[in-house]
């Protein structure tokens, strides 16, 4: 390690102090309000990342093209979902000083475990591969680069971020940070520029809608790309041993900041979401473009409807959510392998075997939009695996001790598994039939 690099590594480690030591300050009462905050905002907008990919962005627009705004209620009832599910999988990291994964192997049968894990890899696939793809969309229309090269950009830029890893969870939680706020940003424009119906907002983000079996399948792809598996997965990893606990007044103080911050994250996401919905529902469904289908259409039409700017901040977004959630999904990766079978790969291994299908699905000419939509599907129907196995330890109090789940939370949690499971099997029903 040279010099320069070594100072580096050095100061970020010495930053990393400040951190634990400011949130030591914040769990024993020396600094109150946003301030004792800060010191844990981090590990939530890491896991946020994944609730605004570019699968969202594909199933979102096409529900609002397709329905105008009355799937909102859907994109509500996931982030729900979500802000229960991720607050029970960094209280399983504080309470354990486990990932969810690690969890999983020491208490189930082994073969149970390989299973787990061969589902879960097959999650994180489907979400690189969403990401990859919208990544390499949003560079070939902004940018014109040729699909395949963009390809190969996205993967050398998602991994030299991920080199900040080496210096420390500060670096990389801003830099993650960053980009959800970039693209929140983005939206507040595009929500300026839409001008779009507030009343309809506010009736159909509570007021359930199911019409047709279309609006079903694109309801189970917005639960799919909203509450993601691996984002359970990690979320528990990110706090397992952050700012370690003393005894059980700490972990119920960190616990109280980690809902705090989950909050903050998740309702950023959750606007993100409910602001691509409503967008393609103020500019294409009232315009007769129901038919949008697809991100470069909605790219190409967005010009005309509202401008270049307009067009372009939807590209910059794409592109932000595309490379963070990219990271994100290889951070997830490595910690399902650790997690249930005991090893990693070199990072820059499973780099370049998670590029391979997007490389693939790019050279053959598959419609990237289709495949985005598919990828959240298939993540809809392994979303019940972590779940079941989220709500199933973090009630049991030999392991959670004080930190074991409310009866109010489990009911909650459960009922939540059981409306994803009833729609994954409609789904399946649906496929067969057809």
């Amino acid at each position: 390690m040279s010099y320069t690099n070594s100072l580096a590594v050095d100061k970020a480690r010495a930053a990393e102090q400040r951190t634990v030591s400011a949130a030591r300050d914040a769990i024993n009462g020396k600094v109150k309000g946003i301030r004792a905050l800060l010191p844990f905002l981090g590990p939530a907008f890491i896991a946020s990342i994944a609730y605004i990919d570019p699968g969202n962005f594909a199933t979102n627009i096409q529900s609002g093209a397709r329905f105008g705004y009355k799937m909102l209620w859907v994109i509500v009832l996931a982030n729900l979902m979500a802000m229960l599910l991720q607050n029970m999988s960094a209280k399983l990291g504080i309470a354990t000083g486990k990932s969810l994964p690690e969890i999983c192997r020491d208490h189930m049968p082994k073969w149970l475990t390989i299973i787990m894990w061969v589902v879960s890899e097959l999650a994180a696939m489907a979400t690189d591969l969403a990401e990859f793809l919208g990544a390499t969309l949003a560079l070939n229309l902004l940018a014109g680069i040729p699909m395949l090269f963009a390809t190969i950009i996205t993967g050398v830029v998602t991994y030299l971020i991920l080199m900040l890893e080496k210096f420390g969870f500060r670096p990389l939680e801003k830099f993650i940070a960053a980009f959800a706020m970039l693209i929140g940003l983005c939206y507040l424009v595009e929500t300026v520029l839409s001008k779009p119906d507030f009343l309809q907002i506010a009736y159909h983000s509570v007021v359930p809608w199911l019409g047709n079996s279309e609006s079903i399948i694109l309801a189970v792809g917005v639960i799919g790309a909203t509450v993601m598996p691996h984002a359970i997965y990690l979320h528990s990893s990110l706090t397992q041993n952050r700012i370690v606990p003393r005894n059980d007044m700490e972990k119920i103080k960190i616990q109280k900041f980690s809902t705090k911050e989950i909050m903050i994250a998740m309702t950023l996401a959750g606007f993100v979401n409910l602001a691509m919905m409503y967008m393609a529902a103020s500019v294409f469904n009232t315009s007769g473009q129901s038919h949008i289908a697809d991100l470069t259409t909605a790219y190409h039409t967005l010009t005309p409807l509202l401008g270049s700017a307009a067009a372009s901040v939807f590209l910059i977004s794409l592109l932000a959510s595309g490379i963070s959630s990219s990271v994100v999904g290889t951070m997830a990766g490595q910690v399902i392998m650790q997690g249930f079978v005991g090893f990693t790969i070199p990072l820059w291994i499973r780099r370049l075997v998670t590029m391979l299908p997007t490389v693939i699905i790019v050279a053959i000419g598959v419609d990237p939009t289709k495949t985005l939509i598919i990828s959240q599907v298939v993540l809809s129907i392994v979303l019940p695996f972590p779940i079941i196995a989220l709500i199933y330890y973090t009630q049991k109090r030999e392991l959670m001790g004080v930190l074991t789940n409310k009866r109010i939370t489990t009911i909650l949690s459960t009922i939540f598994a059981v409306i994803i499971l009833g729609l994954n099997v409609w789904l399946v029903v649906q496929m067969i039939v057809g």
